[in-house]
């Protein structure tokens, strides 16, 4: 797993993981400002916010990709079934 920066170019989506690199946590994205240039996040069940340079986009290969898609994707699995 590696950790990309997020630029101007770069889409953050709510619902997505990313990390927190001041605490080195994951956390769960809730809403994204670049206007404002913040992140809102959910971590330890509690919404915080902070600036989008503190957050840093996880970036998956292909076959990792594949094992969270397998862990996660409800309607992945009923289709190989």
């Amino acid at each position: 797993m590696k950790f990309t920066d997020i630029t101007e170019e770069s889409k953050v989506y709510p619902g997505e993981y990313v990390l927190h690199t001041p605490t080195s946590a994951i956390v769960m994205v809730g809403a994204f400002s670049r206007d404002n240039d913040v992140i809102r996040a959910f971590r330890n069940g509690r919404l915080f916010e902070d600036k989008i340079s503190n957050f840093n986009k996880i970036a998956l290969d292909a076959k990792e990709h594949k094992v969270f898609r397998d862990k996660t994707c409800k309607k992945c699995k009923g289709a190989r079934k």
